[in-house]
């Protein structure tokens, strides 16, 4: 099933998101090579692609786990969780509907 996990940034943690970013990305990456990985990315903090210095609010990943004890475990060790980028994550089952 899928789950999706909705993360939200702390006020100012540009800087650290960009230094984890990396580790985040191999992450992501290893779902997506696994066939698992639906879709992620960050939430801009302005109305723009490239926000630049006003960053970033959170991200959405959307991915398949067994179960939600998986999803939430894989959520919690988020290299953006250890950084302190996360204040808040929220992970909840997803049924995609469209498109098919």
């Amino acid at each position: 099933m899928y789950y999706a996990i909705l993360a939200e940034d702390r006020a100012d943690s540009l800087e650290t998101r960009l230094q984890a970013r990396p580790a985040h990305l191999d992450r992501l990456q290893q779902l997506q090579d696994a066939g698992r990985l639906l879709l992620a990315g960050p939430h801009p903090a302005i109305d723009s692609e490239e926000p630049g210095a006003a960053g970033f609010t959170g991200s959405l990943i959307v991915a398949e786990f067994p179960d939600l004890e998986t999803a939430r475990a894989w959520a919690d060790a988020d290299p953006y969780v250890a950084a302190g980028v996360f204040t808040k994550v929220t992970v909840k089952p997803f049924r995609k509907v469209l498109p098919q």
